[in-house]
């Protein structure tokens, strides 16, 4: 089975190098692609001196343009898997397996791995703000699809083939998770959540914050309203 694991980062040249170590250990059989979203600073480089394959964007397409570059270079090259990780040291790559394990036992197409399920534990705790969205977007998502998906807002995830040649060509801009749940399930792709830990960023800043989170949280909701309201594309 080839694997791919997809690092969009922007600007994450305090974190990355880390980030490609810590999956190098731990899953040393799967290619690391970084997407350099047009950074500016040397994340391209560090990268590139770390071993991992790496496509630099001319310019920042912000984190959906990021994956579903990703998922390009996943489709054309034949990949099995392909998997989120994030650029900032806020994922684990020990964690990848608990992952795959819905896809290897074929009950999931996508698996989505969450900071909220029951019992589960992390090391670091978001602001008021950003869990009323995480909360909201609970409520939102699991009404439209009806099946109850606890993180949306995660970046940390796993597709199997017809998930990556379904979402080559219709993955949301911007800030895709939550919407990509909605379109994953309103087109009958089965999506499966796993308990996994994160921990806060290594370096860098979160591209939400302030005004931004109001902004981001008006869009993400007409989007996703938009997307229930379409026919299924397959």
């Amino acid at each position: 089975m080839k694997v791919l694991v997809i690092v969009p980062a922007y600007n994450e040249e305090e974190a990355i190098g880390k980030v490609i170590d810590d999956l190098h250990t731990h899953v040393p059989d799967f290619d690391v692609l970084v997407v350099s979203d047009g950074s500016r600073d040397h994340t391209a480089r560090i990268a590139k001196e770390k071993g991992a394959l790496v496509v630099e964007l001319p310019t920042n397409l912000g984190i959906g343009g990021a994956v579903q570059t990703g998922l390009k270079y996943a489709h054309r090259y034949g990949y099995d898997v392909a998997i989120q990780f994030d650029g900032d040291g806020q994922h684990l790559a020990s964690e990848i397996d608990k992952l795959l394990g819905p896809l290897h036992e074929g009950r999931a197409d996508a698996v989505i791995g969450s900071r909220f399920l029951p019992g589960q534990k992390s090391s670091f705790q978001s602001t008021i703000g950003r869990r009323i969205g995480i909360w909201f977007f609970e409520v939102l998502n699991s009404l439209l699809i009806r099946q109850w998906i606890t993180d949306n807002t995660s970046g940390f995830r796993a597709y199997n083939k017809d998930v990556i040649d379904f979402m080559v060509y219709n993955y949301p801009t911007d800030y895709p998770e939550p919407e990509a749940v909605i379109l994953l399930g309103r087109n009958r792709f089965r999506i499966v959540e796993v308990p996994v830990e994160m921990r806060e960023r290594m370096g860098g800043h979160s591209s939400i914050f302030g005004w931004r989170s109001a902004y981001y949280m008006i869009k993400v909701t007409l989007a996703i309203i938009m997307t229930a309201l379409r026919y299924r594309l397959r």
